[in-house]
């Protein structure tokens, strides 16, 4: 089936590359606050930007982010179909609104007919938390094909009035019923998807939850855009969601290894690692680099990193490609690999 592709301000979802998106969590009358945080997600590298715009008011954040940003943004609307007309109006990029919960026909038509004419496409979401009654009692929980019948539903209502620039999202909590449910639905409509886990808890397992549900969908080659939920500074999310990218062979930039350390490390590795983390995190070159522990056995392990150093008993040593290009004071390791990284 070949996919559908949908243009949010000049991205292509459905065209194969893969999207990072977060969302501000700045109360939504702190207008400065949330083009600051806006700014600092567009640094990070996120890709898409979505707000909560709670009240007709709310719709003033549109113009003053969108003059700080150059990436798409995305208005998070619940229930009033007025707020979605003035944020399309307003110049926002997407619109995420679930159509079957705007109210009548006319409504519906009101924000259809807003976006048609501003070119602006509609994501429907649906979360297994606040899926519909009736689907409830016919399926008895919410299980994948619940989750797939409230979408298409949302979908209907939308194609019946000759719309259909539509990304959809399929989140729950639960991993598995959350990749149940996009595979189900990948297998039988041809709309972008936006993945994610929805709740997913504090950074810590919040990561881990993502980095399951999300990267076995994209290793299965579904997913246009993805947003790691996160209890954390936004920004956090952003990384983990390159992290996540990298882990599938999808991401660009550096890709870090390092080993777990054992009896045989000399020097502090895990230090070590975390700076050359912090190192790269800024560094757009798609290169491998390694921090191994042991000298004896570390270039070999990782003859296949572009660049790595290897610690040995208060000295370490720089190899490429796992060939040794030189011996380092342990102090001066972090500089010596920062040059190297510098000159691919």
């Amino acid at each position: 089936m070949s996919k559908k592709i949908v243009d949010v301000a000049g991205l292509k979802l459905g065209g194969g590359k893969i999207y990072i998106q977060s969302m501000l969590n700045i109360p939504a009358s702190d207008v400065d606050g949330n083009v600051r945080q806006a700014v600092q997600l567009e640094k990070a590298g996120c890709e898409i930007i979505r707000a909560a715009v709670p009240t007709i008011e709310d719709v003033r954040l549109i113009p003053a982010i969108k003059s700080a940003v150059s990436i798409p943004l995305v208005a998070d609307i619940h229930f009033d179909y007025k707020i979605a007309v003035a944020a399309v109006e307003a110049g926002v990029d997407k619109v995420r609104i679930n159509p079957g919960n705007i109210g009548s026909a006319d409504k519906v038509k009101a924000v259809v007919d807003s976006c048609k004419a501003h070119k602006v496409p509609i994501r429907i979401g649906v979360n297994s938390g606040s899926l519909e009654k009736e689907l409830l009692t016919k399926y008895g929980s919410p299980t994948a094909e619940a989750l797939v019948e409230s979408a298409e539903r949302h979908i209907r209502i939308l194609e019946e009035l000759d719309f259909d620039d539509i990304v959809v999202s399929i989140k729950s909590s639960d991993v598995k019923l959350m990749i149940s449910a996009y595979r189900l639905f990948a297998q039988r409509f041809d709309y972008p998807l936006h993945l994610g886990v929805t709740e997913a808890g504090t950074e810590r397992m919040g990561v881990i939850k993502s980095s399951v549900g999300i990267g076995s969908l994209l290793c299965d080659g579904i997913g246009d855009t993805i947003r790691v939920s996160l209890t954390a500074d936004p920004v956090r999310e952003v990384y983990a969601a390159k992290d996540i990218l990298r882990a599938c062979g999808i991401g660009g930039g550096v890709e870090i290894v390092s080993c777990p350390t054992c009896g045989r490390t000399k020097i502090d590795l895990i230090g070590l690692a975390q700076q050359v983390e912090d190192l790269c995190r800024g560094i757009d070159k798609d290169i491998k680099v390694a921090v191994m522990g042991c000298a004896v056995n570390g270039p070999g392990e990782a003859r296949e990193a572009d660049i790595g150093v290897a610690g040995g008993d208060g000295v370490g040593l720089i190899f490429r490609k796992g060939e040794i290009l030189r011996k380092v004071a342990e102090a001066e390791l972090l500089n010596e690999l920062k040059k190297e990284i510098e000159l691919l």
